[in-house]
């Protein structure tokens, strides 16, 4: 995962110990993990982070060399049905402005636009777009 996501210059770049712990227990704070194989090799992977209900998409990365072909949407697409089973009230998340394909990906999954945030990236500095999406409750 970290290798893929070292690669991608678009990816939400972390360090190494946020990794070691993405897979420790949280009751306060869950993160839901869902990776995505071809031939044995991990070449995607989606994180969550929940709290009070709603959830916070933290990172989604293909490999390169696995772009292009449905991972990142089956990724997202198996996320939403996961949270959804599990009564989550929402999902949002942020991205660059200038990253289309991840735009895109996220507004064909019936994402909406929620807000800006003015120079939130640095490296270069850029605004984030913030999407969320709303998932019917049961009552």
């Amino acid at each position: 995962m970290l290798a893929i996501e070292r690669a991608l210059p678009t990816s939400a770049h972390w360090p190494e110990g946020e990794y070691r712990r993405m897979f420790d227990e949280d009751p306060d704070r869950p993160r839901l993990v869902l990776v995505a194989e071809e031939d044995a090799e991990v070449v995607g992977f989606v994180v969550a982070r929940g709290a009070a209900g709603e959830w916070e998409l933290e990172n989604v990365a293909v490999a390169a060399s696995a772009q292009r072909r449905g991972f990142g949407s089956l990724l997202v697409q198996a996320l939403l049905y996961r949270l959804s089973a599990l009564g989550a009230a929402a999902v949002f998340l942020e991205v660059r402005e200038s990253n289309h394909a991840a735009r895109r990906l996220y507004e064909r999954h019936e994402f909406l636009l929620s807000g800006r945030r003015r120079a939130y990236y640095q490296d270069p500095p850029e605004d984030a777009v913030l999407y969320r999406l709303s998932f019917p409750q049961v009552e």
